[in-house]
């Protein structure tokens, strides 16, 4: 464990987190997600829901503000309904470190899975909220003066 890190953070994940390059994107893959189908790097975080771990990752990880949206869901597939308390979790644990994000853009399903394929890396986690999956996006992160 070290201090100001939570304990979600898994000693795989923090590597990855620091190892990604501004615009580098990460996927907070829900249970159902075919992570290893698709990702050249897929970590673990069974158990854990993804409103937990944005509450982790970000007060580590910059989002990237030169995009339009840094945050990325999939567009439900016709006939299905999204649950509107999932991006609202999501959003809350956002706001709580970057309040100034744009809104979350969503994406065609299959669109979604090209662009993940694409991803840095997949984080496999615990979430079984139906449409759970989040990309983020990478910004620069800033050097304190010495």
């Amino acid at each position: 464990m070290l201090l100001g890190i939570s304990p979600l953070i898994s000693p795989e994940l923090l590597a990855v987190l620091h190892r990604m390059g501004h615009g580098d994107e990460i996927v907070l893959a829900d249970a159902h997600f075919p992570g290893d189908s698709f990702g050249k790097r897929v970590l673990r975080a069974d158990g854990l829901r993804i409103p937990d771990l944005l509450d982790a990752i970000l007060p580590l990880f910059i989002l990237d503000s030169y995009v339009e949206s840094p945050l990325v869901m999939m567009i439900p597939v016709s006939g299905d309904q999204l649950d509107p308390t999932v991006e609202a979790s999501y959003r809350q644990a956002v706001d709580r470190h970057w309040p100034e994000t744009p809104p979350i853009h969503r994406m065609e399903r299959f669109a979604f899975y090209e662009r993940a394929k694409q991803s840095f890396a997949i984080l496999m986690t615990g979430e079984t909220a139906k449409y759970g999956n989040i990309i983020l996006k990478k910004g620069v992160t800033p050097v304190k003066p010495k």
